[in-house]
């Protein structure tokens, strides 16, 4: 009776879901496969070039979903009555053979050779032949998406609760979904569309919420979330993302149609800082294509992504004067762009991604309108940049310790200034719970950390608090 009800259940969502895997990875870096536009309909597409450049190899399957395999060169594809099709050479028209039947919206799979998941309920290790059934005991409210993690026996569902219009759940199995137990509660509405995917490495997650136009991350199994990037992208649809092969990589898949498809277009965005900057593929366009402001930006000095805890807005910091470098993607053929970086009113450059020294503390709005002769579009990023003084907690003056990069992933740069300095400078090192994880002593103004605790261990990614000779607490993250 539970698989049956079950079964239902998953026969409504895919009515109400936004993406069933429009966009896949394949075994190699930069190759993936995705349902674009053609002149007349949809087609699957193949990449080897992250995007930039694919070949439509067929136009004739009604595909709902694409999933490559580990396998080079052979990929799935499951169309509106759940059938699921297998090719080994790349997707090519009639290459195709029938493989199984029942298979919901959300398949996962590519860890391994042959490995395929019907959502979490059945597993599949010999191409999608026969499938293992799961017990998902723990399982609760209404089924919205599921993802498997690179590491074995990991995977996440998210559902909702017919009675509670607030919330998604995130539920986490680490046995191959036999045991669920709840691990998260976003706060948003329950029809709101929300896609998940792997990172390249295990623990990493991306959640894609197309509503709120935003790009979440985790890097620890789920745990803690981070709000990587807010998007600009209006009428958009059939919109996909997922994790790539690489350190960082992601991919945005997005389609736009007007005018009874006299205009058509398919673009892929893709990163390789996890979200943070974006190029622009465009690998059809029929017609007139849209005009769509996008940007991001780091400061010039750090490698490393700039992330703010879940449910803030994401933003850039750094100590003044600071350089930040401004990455522009937008959609769309613009021409002309201009950028005010303090939203001002008054145009601060014509540049396409410029570098901009912001002098002075405070929060700043950044607005980056551009144009393409016929048409102009722009995108308000708010209090988007934020430039600060370390604090002296005691005295609440301003001083100038220089603590770079921040974030860091295995040096941090710390030097202290002369109103701080002290015979046997001495840096403590708190983690976010709290707990004294290092303190450093050195007889001289720069200080390095090395990212480890007192034990020689590395500290896991996240938030640390240093306490300079009980004068000042500056708060750094640590990352990858």
């Amino acid at each position: 009776m539970k698989k049956i009800i079950f079964s239902i259940l998953l026969i409504l969502v895919s009515m109400l879901s936004f993406s069933d895997y429009f966009i896949t990875r394949g075994p190699w870096v930069g190759e993936i496969y995705f349902i674009g536009l053609t002149f007349t309909g949809a087609g699957i597409y193949y990449s080897t070039d992250f995007g930039n450049s694919a070949i439509c190899v067929d136009s004739t399957t009604n595909a709902t979903g694409v999933l490559a395999d580990l396998t080079s060169g052979v990929i799935y594809y499951r169309n509106f009555g759940q059938a699921l099709y297998i090719s080994t050479d790349y997707g090519q028209q009639g290459t195709w053979q029938l493989q199984n039947g029942g298979i919901y919206p959300g398949f996962n799979g590519g860890r391994f050779e042959g490995e395929i998941y019907n959502v979490f309920i059945s597993h599949s290790d010999d191409f999608g032949q026969t499938f293992i059934p799961h017990s998902y005991n723990g399982f609760f409210g209404n089924y919205i998406e599921s993802e498997i993690d690179i590491q074995a026996n990991f995977g996440y569902i998210l559902t909702y609760k017919s009675n509670v219009a607030d919330s998604i759940y995130l539920l986490k199995s680490v046995d191959n979904f036999e045991n669920l137990y709840h691990n998260k509660t976003f706060a948003y509405h329950w029809n709101e569309a929300i896609e998940l995917t792997r990172g390249s490495n295990q623990g990493e997650l991306y959640l894609f919420n197309h509503d709120r136009e935003a790009l979440l991350f985790s890097f620890d199994y789920a745990d803690t979330w981070i709000n990587l990037n807010n998007f600009n992208f209006g009428d958009f649809y059939g919109m996909g993302v997922v994790g790539g092969r690489s350190e960082g990589e992601v991919y945005i898949k997005c389609d736009y149609v007007n005018m009874m498809w006299q205009n058509a277009h398919s673009y892929i965005l893709y990163s390789n800082d996890y979200g943070v900057s974006f190029e622009v593929f465009h690998p059809f366009s029929k017609g007139q294509s849209p005009l769509l402001s996008n940007f991001s930006a780091k400061p010039c000095l750090v490698e490393d992504v700039i992330i703010s805890e879940y449910d803030s807005t994401y933003f850039v910091t750094g100590e003044m004067p600071l350089d930040v470098q401004f990455y522009n993607y937008s959609i769309g053929e613009a021409t002309i762009y201009q950028w005010d970086f303090n939203n001002d009113g008054l145009v601060d450059s014509h540049e396409q991604s410029p570098i901009y020294t912001y002098v002075d503390t405070g929060w700043y709005s950044i607005k980056l309108t551009v144009f393409n002769g016929d048409d102009a579009n722009s995108f308000i990023r708010e209090n988007f940049i934020y430039v600060n003084l370390v604090t002296d907690v005691n005295s609440h003056h301003q001083i100038e310790t220089k603590i770079y990069p921040n974030p860091f992933t295995d040096q941090l740069n710390i030097i202290v200034p002369t109103v701080l300095r002290e015979q046997n400078n001495r840096v403590t090192i708190y983690n976010n719970n709290g707990e004294n994880v290092r303190t450093l002593n050195m007889n001289r103004r720069d200080i390095r950390w090395d990212g480890k605790n007192s034990y020689d261990g590395n500290c896991p990614p996240g938030i640390y608090f240093l306490n300079i000779n009980n004068k000042a607490i500056c708060k750094i993250l640590k990352t990858f």
